[in-house]
């Protein structure tokens, strides 16, 4: 194993590729303790040791498979919900690809894929990471399975997402990935919203002795709360709260908080469904002086109280379908007769990674609204618009060789060998990219030649001479 490989696998937390290991000491094992070990493994990892007993990890294939699977969490694509696009994974090589994304605690994250004109089945791996901001270092907090190709996860803690989505070996096509998020519970006050929240978490109450623990809903009396989430509801009374009702929500450890209800509307000894009324808005306990209203409070185990408010926030935004060239989609393309910026997301107002000259060759990675994500040839990867992009099919010239030279696999002196081409053969100029020319020789071969090295045809017949 590398060094460089060493270091990618210490990001993982724990075990390579998110196995999680719980280890249980009852007791001095010299005093008859014992101790148990609970492995939970994903499909990624199970199909990883399916490639080892094979022996395919020792194969260049192979090896490349469970690289990349770890470079593309490396490299993650930085997306801003909600977000569709076409992506391409080729079939030929060993690919993976990850996106980023900010949640807030409490937020649902969606991640589907869906295949695009391709009947084979084929196996993918989707896995979902926390990012560690102090350290860098990744957390597996849920795998799908590789039939259901989504993962829906409630976030426990705020801060970056890590998707990774991998094909099996030699397996692939283009896909339409969307991610998005959304609330994670319904909201608790019959046919109202957000909007009539008029008390946001955190408030200072008692003259700045307190904060509020929660969101006060304003409605009017005898209005229905709702369950939600499904659990196990529990009515009770305090002094602060008056007639009040704790949801255990077990699935996401939360624990919902009902308060100043003016009655309970349901059966304590049984469990309740998202939606149920469970009972109605009124003023009890230290709300009395006030408006009818709901106090909802939203409690996570190990953290206490926390706000409710992206919990219920429910986005109105539509992801953007793509609008490009289908068929592009994991070709080779190139700028236009224009300069163009590259940018670090698919909009306007995105960072410019970099400004491009004209006709300069790109790979499209995959399409998202208006926009093309591309590779460089020098593999940095941004967005460009798909307005700047043309087919690299038809040349933007036609050149001739003035001296033998060899093909190269990147522009660049050191790369491999293709093929190679004699002088005098004519040459079409597929795009450019710094000192060097993509072309294509007589034998179907594409590559990179030193464009110093090449002069204008002066009779052309074909360009496969």
């Amino acid at each position: 194993m590398t060094a460089g490989s060493q270091t990618r696998r210490s990001r993982l937390a724990r075990a390579r590729y998110g196995i999680l290991a719980l280890t249980v000491l009852s007791c001095d094992p010299q005093e008859g303790g014992v101790e148990a070990i609970f492995v939970l493994t994903t499909p990624h990892e199970v199909y990883e040791a399916n490639l080892e007993k094979a022996g395919l990890h020792e194969t260049a294939l192979g090896r490349d498979w469970i690289d990349v699977a770890e470079r593309s969490l490396a490299d993650p694509a930085v997306v801003r919900t909600p977000y569709r696009e076409v992506r391409y994974l080729d079939p030929t090589r060993a690919v993976a690809v990850a996106y980023r994304v900010r949640m807030e605690r409490g937020q649902r994250l969606s991640t589907q894929v869906e295949a695009v004109g391709q009947s084979e089945e084929v196996r993918l791996f989707l896995d979902l990471f926390y990012e560690t901001e102090s350290t860098g270092s990744l957390d597996l907090v849920r795998s799908a399975d590789t039939t259901s190709w989504e993962i829906d996860y409630v976030a426990r803690r705020p801060g970056f997402y890590l998707m990774r989505i991998q094909p099996e070996l030699l397996r692939g096509g283009r896909f339409t990935v969307t991610v998005s998020l959304h609330a994670s519970l319904d909201f608790p006050v019959a046919e109202h919203d957000l909007g009539s929240v008029r008390s946001g978490f955190g408030a200072r109450r008692d003259g700045g002795q307190r904060e509020h623990h929660g969101v006060d809903i304003f409605a009017s009396r005898g209005t229905a709360v709702l369950a939600s989430v499904a659990g196990r509801a529990r009515p009770s009374t305090n002094g602060l709260g008056g007639k009040v009702v704790w949801l255990r929500d077990s699935a996401n450890g939360r624990t919902l908080y009902y308060a100043h209800l003016d009655q309970w509307a349901f059966d304590a000894s049984r469990l309740v469904e998202a939606g149920d009324t469970i009972g109605f808005v009124g003023n009890t306990g230290n709300a009395r002086t006030t408006p009818p209203h709901l106090h909802f409070g939203v409690y996570m185990r190990g953290v206490g109280a926390v706000n409710p408010h992206p919990q219920l926030y429910e986005p109105t935004d539509q992801p953007q379908d793509f609008r490009g060239q289908l068929g592009w989609v994991g070709q080779n393309a190139r700028t236009g007769p224009l300069s163009t910026t590259v940018r670090d997301e698919p909009s306007r107002h995105g960072r410019a990674v970099a400004v491009i000259p004209r006709h300069t060759s790109l790979e499209l990675l995959a399409g998202s609204g208006n926009w093309y994500r591309v590779r460089l040839p020098d593999h940095r990867e941004g967005y460009v618009l798909g307005s700047a992009t043309v087919s690299s099919d038809q040349p933007t010239e036609i050149m001739t060789a003035a001296e033998d030279m060899r093909i190269l696999d990147a522009p660049a002196s050191i790369a491999a060998s293709r093929d190679t081409v004699v002088i005098g053969q004519t040459l079409p100029i597929l795009g450019i990219y710094g000192e060097y020319a993509l072309v294509e020789n007589g034998n179907g071969v594409r590559g990179w030649v030193r464009y110093s090295s090449l002069e204008p045809a002066t009779e052309v017949t074909s360009t496969n001479n």
